[in-house]
């Protein structure tokens, strides 16, 4: 028996563009965090934002996570980031961490928890902390793009 044909994720790259989203009419265009440990996975989460038209500044883990998201509150803008999107377990300080620090400085900043131990146990604390939303791994990266862009309808 033939193995089963690896599912082709790189099918958003074909599509094109959809309107740059914004925070507000002729601003910049939605940040994006993005904390992910694997590389590749990473990479492939920030082409499909960055396609959809959203600014995306990465990590490759909770601590970088943090330095990105206090260089961006000392910028020359102050602009906070408009949606998290981390991996729940990475080296450094853990998506969970991450969530509970946000909460707890009342950060309103929405968050998406990707994780590839997704029992429910870890569902049930990601969205006591405050999580937005939490997708398992194998990640549908269509999934995460709706996802993401509910979250900025929202905000609206």
């Amino acid at each position: 028996m033939p193995a089963e044909p690896l599912r082709d994720f790189p099918s958003f790259l074909d599509a094109s563009p959809g309107p740059v989203p914004t925070t507000q009419l002729d601003e910049s265009p939605v940040r994006v965090l993005l904390a992910e440990d694997d590389r590749e996975l990473r990479q492939l989460l920030a082409t499909a934002l960055r396609r959809d038209g959203y600014e995306v500044l990465e990590a490759r883990d909770g601590n970088q996570l943090l330095e990105l998201m206090a260089e961006s509150l000392v910028s020359s803008s102050g602009a906070r980031p408009d949606i998290v999107v981390s991996d729940v377990r990475m080296p450094g300080k853990s998506g969970l961490e991450l969530l509970a620090g946000l909460r707890r400085d009342d950060w309103s900043t929405p968050v998406v928890l990707i994780t590839a131990f997704g029992d429910p146990e870890t569902h049930a604390e990601a969205y006591r902390l405050g999580a937005d939303a939490v997708l398992d791994k194998p990640l549908d990266i269509d999934d995460l793009r709706v996802v993401v862009q509910a979250l900025v309808s929202m905000r609206g």
